[in-house]
């Protein structure tokens, strides 16, 4: 199930992106996650809403309740038409397929209701299971960053993947 984060969930935040595992395949979550950043972050999600440039959703586990993890459109550029899928799950809900499934929700989301036309995503080279996400998702790769981006002081090398809504449209009809 996706939400709208509420103050509450800062904690869960703290806890679960606060992991160095998380972190490590994230570029912008930063380890050790900072006591109260997770509070100044959930606030800045209505500001980025009111703005068109971004939505984010808590990624809740159904039978629990609990917070499993983060899906978002990010750099949400509504004159071009294209967003960038961003999602982090909880270490202990790896490859249960909660990242498939939030990211599938949030791309109808913004093909439908944002009347997006491309979204696309990046995940580390190293990364290869965030690949096989946007793989199921059906993403095409479209190439690879180089040494685009640095974390921990490391150039690490992007894998970009899109797809674009006929695509989309497209696999939800079969």
């Amino acid at each position: 199930m996706l939400r709208p984060f509420v103050p509450e969930d800062a904690w869960d935040v703290e806890r679960l992106a606060g992991m160095r595992e998380i972190a490590d395949t994230t570029l912008n979550i930063p380890h050790p996650y900072p006591v109260g950043a997770a509070s100044r972050w959930i606030e800045s999600h209505q500001p980025a809403w009111v703005a068109g440039t971004g939505v984010t959703f808590a990624v809740i586990e159904t039978i629990t309740g609990k917070l499993t993890g983060v899906v978002s459109l990010m750099l949400i550029n509504r004159e071009h038409g294209r967003a960038e899928l961003g999602y982090w799950i909880a270490l202990d809900k790896w490859n249960q397929g909660y990242a498939t499934e939030a990211a599938a929700a949030i791309l109808d989301f913004g093909f439908k209701n944002l009347g997006l036309h491309r979204i696309e995503s990046r995940h580390f080279v190293r990364n290869p299971a965030s690949g096989k996400v946007m793989q199921k998702l059906g993403m095409q790769q479209e190439g690879i960053e180089r040494d685009s981006a640095v974390k921990w002081g490391h150039f690490e090398s992007l894998v970009r993947y899109a797809i674009l809504e006929p695509e989309w449209t497209a696999r939800q009809q079969r």
